[in-house]
């Protein structure tokens, strides 16, 4: 865990960075709560929920932080580990949740949407016009639909597991604050006995 915690703080913007942000300044004192940097059992797997949903629904890299921050706060949700999840988008896995976003919306609501068109136009490099047509077909709706049932069970996934993750991390810590309580109790006593 503490080298996904080193990941995280190395990844995620610090407070300071996103109370700079120009977009996020009218909110500011509501981001800054405390609340929501702090890493609890309940926010950490907010945190993971909401960084999922944003980061695969968006798709914007930086509109993916500050969607994750402004919805932090209703959601009560760890802002840091937020961010941290956006990065699950990216350049490498962008173009395998937008195939597997066409497809769900096909399959789901019986949409014709041509994926390999869309695989065509992405590795040509269309054209804004070309994408434009393409999304103007059943397309859009099917990436949409795709999108956002892709982006739920993501979250739903994340959450879950965050709790159980986060749970097992903190009983991991608490064994061993007792093993170290028990052994300096231990040494303790067989000092007090041998003196």
């Amino acid at each position: 865990m503490s080298r996904f915690g080193r990941w995280v703080r190395r990844n995620s913007p610090s407070r300071d960075e996103l109370m700079a942000s120009r977009w996020l300044r009218p909110f500011a004192h509501r981001i800054a709560h405390s609340e929501l940097w702090r890493f609890t059992r309940r926010s950490v797997p907010r945190g993971v929920a909401l960084g999922l949903f944003v980061g695969i629904f968006l798709l914007i890299p930086g509109v993916q932080i500050v969607g994750v921050a402004m919805l932090a706060l209703p959601c009560r949700a760890n802002i840091p580990i937020g961010a941290a999840m956006t990065f699950l988008s990216n350049p490498a896995t962008t173009p395998l949740i937008l195939a597997g976003a066409v497809a769900v919306g096909n399959v789901s609501f019986g949409y014709k949407a041509d994926i390999t068109t869309f695989n065509r136009l992405w590795d040509e490099g269309a054209s804004a016009g070309h994408w434009v047509s393409w999304l103007l077909s059943d397309a859009a709706p099917a990436l949409m639909a795709g999108l956002f049932i892709i982006s739920v069970v993501s979250a739903a996934v994340g959450y879950v597991l965050g709790a159980v993750i986060w749970n097992n991390w903190l009983r991991w810590r608490w064994r061993l604050r007792m093993k170290a309580r028990i052994a300096a109790r231990l040494a303790s006593m067989s000092g007090n006995e041998a003196g």
